[in-house]
């Protein structure tokens, strides 16, 4: 832990730290949650000493910054908030709830929880530009993740029982990956012609489930792994394996597990932080602070975390 970042004030102020997030999530200026009304608000006096909580002049109500973001109906401090949002994005390969439950001191079920919040900051807000329109080269790989199941000797195991993931990355660029339910080739083509550019030039191993939906792209090349041929000029699939190889550790050595239904979620962690790379010139404070700009708007509850089904 970075002894210089985490001395900030906002690490360490409640005070502080509602100011910060006010900062960002209110640049344009304080926006009224009930009404709508922008700069007519103040202090609410008298009545309470907490922090960044305002009275709308106009509708007379009384609203904080945290109203219809992540942080909504959460009694966890803001400046715990701006830590595991910190933590989260510098991890490379994640952190896990049973260290967030140590570091900030909060219940395990609260640390659960806020990871889930955090990770629903990470999803795109808004349309999703085409992955490749200025005709870059992208790649698209299948993966399967989950436990391994036990088997008798001398008998080969399928990944019938594992959820399987789609993922698109562009060289030099971002990624999106894609819990798929259904992994046939119409399911495989939906999702590619939604989110990749028709300009762009495909690069996939021999996997059928790619003929079709390769005919959609400027160019279409394969290599064939089987024959152990993993490179011919610009043709590879080299990127999206390195991109799978972080999600498998983060996912095996840090979070050991996960249900079908957060799945998801976890995806839009890894793809978060791979898109908003050092390479790209985004460091851990930049990283830190577009995921506090896309917790506005995604108000989750428990209820919704333990129960809804996730997917592409």
């Amino acid at each position: 832990m970075s002894k210089s970042i985490f001395s900030a004030p906002h690490f360490n102020d409640e005070a502080a730290a509602y100011a910060y997030v006010e900062a960002r999530l209110w640049a344009n200026g304080r926006v009224c949650p009930h009404c709508g009304v922008v700069g007519e608000s103040g202090k609410l006096q008298g009545k309470t000493n907490r922090p960044g909580l305002w009275k709308c002049y106009a509708c007379r109500k009384p609203f904080t910054v945290k109203i219809g973001t992540i942080f909504e109906d959460s009694h966890i401090a803001m400046r715990d908030w701006l830590t595991a949002i910190h933590l989260i994005c510098s991890s490379k390969k994640g952190i896990s709830a049973n260290q967030l439950h140590r570091t900030l001191g909060i219940t395990l079920k609260s640390a659960w929880f806020m990871a889930h919040r955090i990770r629903e900051a990470f999803k795109p807000s808004g349309p999703i530009d085409p992955m490749g329109d200025d005709g870059e080269q992208i790649e698209a790989d299948e993966t399967y993740i989950g436990k391994k199941r036990d088997r008798p000797k001398n008998q080969w195991g399928g990944s019938g029982h594992k959820h399987r993931v789609l993922a698109l990355v562009e060289r030099g660029g971002p990624v999106r990956s894609f819990y798929m339910p259904s992994h046939l080739s119409v399911d495989v083509e939906d999702v590619m012609t939604r989110y990749a550019s028709p300009k762009a030039h495909l690069n996939t191993d021999e996997s059928p489930l790619y003929t079709r939906v390769g005919k959609h792209f400027a160019s279409h090349g394969t290599v064939c792994h089987s024959r152990e041929e993993y490179k011919r000029g610009e043709t590879y699939t080299n990127t999206i394996e390195g991109v799978f190889s972080i999600f498998k550790r983060g996912m095996i050595g840090t979070y050991q597990h996960c249900q079908e239904q957060h799945l998801q979620r976890y995806l839009a962690e890894f793809d978060f932080r791979y898109s908003h790379r050092v390479a790209l010139g985004i460091g851990d404070e930049g990283r830190a602070t577009l995921a506090l700009k896309g917790a506005a708007g995604k108000r989750l509850t428990y209820r919704t975390t333990s129960g809804n089904r996730c997917g592409a």
